[in-house]
């Protein structure tokens, strides 16, 4: 139980990627607290943060704590860490997982959809991770783990989806400054994004549906990856751009057929990678 006793904070954390994240780390006794808008269910996307805190409650031995938030504003957010601080008693591991996504040219890029994913992906990300640094500095081995890709200059990447790229980037640049402003706290910042695309919403719903989805993982390859990332030592792993393939090659887990979900299809490469 190498997460017994230990606070884990998730954003976006109702379905796909931060669910299963949750779900691997409840499962090795964490108290696991998720925060997400998604109170009521959507006909377009599964699962609300109640649905989530069962299945996470059946996975594990730990607690478990629904936050509704909404990480577009600070006061929402210093409230789900005051709740989870009062409830569990600290914070150890923060993971931000809450993004948006548009995949569209600047001409087809509406200004309200720039600020969602800016406000989300980056106002929020370093917003919520403000909010934990006090707390993550009384851990014993605290980590900020954001998912967002490795800084990648190519033109390729932004030519096509210029916001939602600037977007993701800077989650990425919040993990490259936090490492080394937080280096002598010994408090781990560090980024994770997957090799191929995951089976999520997002994929169905607005990148591929069902034909990119028989090429893609399921999320348990992120969140595996994750939980690799997060038991190693704070003051050793920080400031990493990880790609899961790679951790789990570094834990020797190199059959990943489990994780496909149509292992009859060619998998597809992620964005940015």
């Amino acid at each position: 139980m190498v997460f017994e006793n230990k606070n884990v904070l998730v954003t976006g954390a109702s379905r796909g990627i931060g669910k299963a994240i949750a779900l691997r780390l409840a499962a090795e006794g964490a108290n696991i607290a998720i925060a997400s808008k998604s109170v009521e269910p959507h006909p377009r996307l599964e699962g609300t943060i109640y649905t989530a805190a069962e299945e996470i409650d059946k996975a594990g031995t730990g607690k478990v704590l629904p936050i509704q938030a909404d990480i577009r504003f600070e006061d929402s957010i210093n409230a789900a860490v005051e709740t989870m601080v009062k409830e569990f008693g600290g914070i150890d591991i923060v993971v931000n997982n809450a993004s948006a996504i548009t995949l569209t040219p600047t001409e087809q890029t509406e200004p309200k959809r720039w600020d969602l994913m800016h406000d989300i992906n980056v106002r929020g990300t370093f917003l919520v991770s403000k909010a934990c640094i006090p707390h993550l500095k009384n851990a014993l081995n605290p980590h900020i783990l954001n998912l967002s890709p490795p800084l990648n200059m190519d033109p390729r990447w932004f030519a096509p989806h210029l916001a939602y790229t600037l977007s993701k980037y800077g989650m990425s640049m919040i993990v490259f400054g936090l490492a080394e402003e937080l280096r002598p706290h010994r408090i781990a910042a560090n980024a994770l994004w997957p090799k191929t695309t995951i089976a999520t919403a997002a994929v169905e719903n607005l990148l591929g549906g069902d034909f990119l989805i028989q090429r893609s993982r399921t999320p348990d390859i992120v969140a595996e990856a994750a939980f690799h990332i997060l038991k190693r030592p704070s003051f050793e792993c920080t400031g990493n751009f990880f790609i899961d393939e790679q951790v789990l090659a570094e834990e020797g887990i190199t059959d990943l057929e489990r994780y496909s979900v149509n292992p009859k299809q060619k998998l597809m490469n992620d964005l940015f990678v």
